[in-house]
């Protein structure tokens, strides 16, 4: 795994953030160093997929960057499950496909380009039982999120789940300091400096626009989804687990 220096440099203002050529090769180390309990969440989106996968349904990954997601979802699944990842960055895509490969699920995992804050009617989602967005929808415009959510929704099978990890805002500005603080020490504990913090955080600005708990709930709410709960929460970073009625 190749590490993340991306933000070592020693220019003067960071350009804004893209999944480029360069983040997709260190990406899979900048999501374990910059990610709280990164693996621990990705063993809940394991253990939620597998508790909730449909035999014969489908499950998409949206914003599947390199396929760790997906991978990890096939190894638990049944060998009939057919998995869909979606990215709009090709060095991701291309990534994605090496681990794919390697990792001998070729033949269940398709990756395919979307821009989820382009038109969805140029996707295809359908019989799906799980959904899966891993840090994505802060980087969808938030006039676009209604439109995803609801089109999610309505690609669900009875019973099916929207599963999202996302940065989050708190209800209280000094408390999101506090948080932002916590998050800033965590990052540097995993061998960042306060100039690649610095950097990144400028990169971000412009193309990361979280929500608060009440924000993210009442939209997946507002859509239809049954039982909309938190599953995971460490200071700025949480997890939502939304439910579909069953007929």
């Amino acid at each position: 795994m190749k590490r993340d220096d991306v933000f070592n440099t020693h220019t003067l203002r960071s350009s804004d953030f893209e999944f480029n050529k360069e983040v997709a090769e260190v990406f899979d180390d900048m999501l374990l160093r910059s990610v709280p309990f990164y693996r621990e969440q990705q063993h809940m989106l394991k253990e939620i997929g597998k508790k909730f996968w449909i035999p014969g349904t489908k499950v998409y990954d949206l914003g599947c960057s390199t396929a760790t997601t997906l991978i990890n979802l096939c190894h638990e699944l049944d060998k009939s499950a057919r998995l869909i990842g979606y990215d709009n960055s090709l060095p991701m895509r291309e990534q994605a496909q090496i681990k794919i490969n390697d990792s001998g699920f070729a033949d269940r995992i398709e990756i395919r380009y979307a821009d989820l804050n382009a038109p969805l009617s140029e996707m295809s989602l359908e019989d799906a039982s799980v959904v899966t967005m891993c840090w994505t929808l802060q980087f969808v415009r938030p006039l676009q999120r209604d439109n995803l959510i609801k089109w999610i929704y309505q690609g669900l099978v009875d019973g099916g789940v929207l599963i999202v990890t996302e940065k989050i805002l708190t209800n209280n500005s000094h408390m999101n300091r506090f948080f932002i603080d916590f998050y800033y020490e965590f990052k540097k504990r995993n061998g960042y400096s306060e100039h690649e913090i610095l950097r990144k955080r400028e990169a971000l600005e412009n193309v990361l626009v979280p929500y608060r708990i009440d924000e993210n709930l009442e939209m997946f709410r507002r859509y239809g989804f049954d039982i909309v709960e938190t599953f995971f929460q460490w200071y700025n970073f949480a997890g939502f687990l939304c439910v579909k009625k069953s007929s």
